[in-house]
């Protein structure tokens, strides 16, 4: 197999994916785009502000990377996840995985995501809109 690349990094520009690159190795490349619901708790929210301590969080998805390179056999892991205020409606995290095979490049999209919800230095908070209920007098 040839050489993977695994590549991360944590932002607070929007994300984008680059150019497809050509390799022959990839038969199967799946982007996974994780976007910030406008509903959270049941209530309806402006957008999430993220905070990371960002040379951990880095280390650890690295590390989740190279790990999903192991388990899965793949050529190639992007993981790009935004801090600071992210709208509702706008990502706050793309995976893209590239691999010979559909089944692997899923499986390794969705192991992904799971770790590093459980794994990564990155916290959430929602920011709500307010009440639409008459203040007290």
């Amino acid at each position: 197999m040839a050489i993977s690349v695994c590549e991360v990094s944590i932002t607070q520009a929007p994300l984008e994916l680059p150019a497809r690159e050509n390799n022959p190795v990839s038969g199967a490349i799946v982007d996974f785009w994780g976007v910030v619901r406008g509903i959270e708790e049941g209530r309806e929210i402006t957008g999430i502000e993220y905070e990371a301590n960002r040379p951990m969080a880095e280390h650890q998805m690295r590390s989740l990377a190279e790990a999903a390179v192991g388990k899965f056999g793949l050529a190639r892991v992007l993981i790009r996840h935004r801090i600071g205020f992210v709208p509702a409606a706008e990502a706050s995290i793309v995976v893209r995985v590239e691999s010979a095979r559909r089944s692997a490049a899923f499986s390794a999209n969705q192991w992904i995501m799971d770790e590093l919800k459980q794994t990564v230095p990155i916290w959430k908070h929602p920011i709500f809109k307010e009440s639409d209920s008459p203040s007290p007098a």
